[in-house]
């Protein structure tokens, strides 16, 4: 199964390519969210802006191809990421961030591309603690392929462990590949996806372009990934999830009365503020969840 990326515009003339979640398929193993940013060309003194906004119950990876983001939230972390690290928070019962460009950034003007995904929490982590940790790029492990070099971004493939930690299966890599490069995807894992960034590639006899995600559960160690021109690939997924989750917003969670209460303490104010950058935030959708369902999910 092949799933096209959709054009979002969100706001400013910020536009994404959202895959997931689509009405063909919600998640890879835990990934329940993918949207691909950029390239974008900021000049000096324009800026990217995401007010502050909440989420509870999931992890957020946040990856870049190009540019700086500066990451702040209401536990006071403030972090720049630039391309090959990883900012990963963990919502847990309740987080505030805002992602912007630094005043720096904005004095000189800047490209910016890359990767935002959401990661489900198996259902006892869902409401753990906030949490957010930094990875640099020096920090996770790489190896090179004829004619491909890979990172992996989080969890465990092809032999390596990175540093950033999942309570659960999962993997995630980043490939830069030449034409004509070929690979396997990894081993031991029960849902598994190919998103091609850049550049085109084909496996299981099927052809993935540039925005497309392919679905490669089926993908045994003898099906190789065929690279057809110069290629960025994110290779993702892991083990699948322990019953659905329910997405409205900025909000995951196995339990839709969870949803309900987060958008009302939005609404109402309950949340944490940002330390610093408390004064604007993006307001709840007119549209408000779905009513709960009796006994969750």
């Amino acid at each position: 199964m092949i799933i096209e990326g959709r054009q979002r515009d969100l706001g400013g003339g910020f536009a994404v390519r959202r895959v997931l979640p689509s009405a063909r398929r919600r998640s890879v193993g835990p990934f329940v969210f993918w949207d691909h940013f950029g390239p974008k060309t900021y000049e000096p003194g324009e800026r990217f802006d995401v007010r502050p906004h909440p989420h509870i119950d999931l992890a957020t990876i946040t990856y870049l191809f190009d540019g700086e983001i500066m990451h702040r939230d209401s536990l006071g972390s403030q972090q720049a990421i630039t391309p090959g690290a990883v900012n990963w928070m963990t919502a847990g019962t309740g987080i505030v961030h805002s992602e912007r460009t630094s005043d720096e950034r904005q004095k000189n003007g800047q490209t910016l591309e890359g990767i935002q995904s959401w990661v489900a929490m198996p259902r006892d982590h869902e409401q753990g603690e906030p949490a957010f940790r930094h990875h640099s790029a020096d920090s996770l492990p790489r190896w090179d392929w004829p004619g491909a070099r890979a990172v992996l971004i989080a969890g465990d493939a092809y032999g390596h462990s990175s540093p950033v930690a999942y309570p659960g299966g999962i993997f995630y890599v980043d490939v830069t590949a030449e034409q004509g490069a070929e690979f396997a995807m990894p081993e031991g894992h029960e849902e598994m996806a190919i998103y091609a960034a850049h550049g085109q590639v084909s496996l299981l006899g099927e052809t993935l372009s540039q925005g497309q995600m392919m679905f490669a559960d089926a993908a045994g160690p003898d099906d190789l990934v065929r690279c057809h021109s110069a290629s960025r690939l994110l290779l993702l997924g892991g083990a699948s999830l322990e019953g659905p989750r329910h997405i409205w917003w900025n909000f995951v969670s196995s339990d839709p009365e969870r949803i309900q209460k987060a958008a009302d303490d939005w609404r109402h104010d309950r949340f944490p503020s940002i330390p610093g950058d408390d004064d604007e935030r993006i307001p709840l959708p007119d549209d408000g969840p779905p009513p709960p369902v009796q006994g969750g999910s």
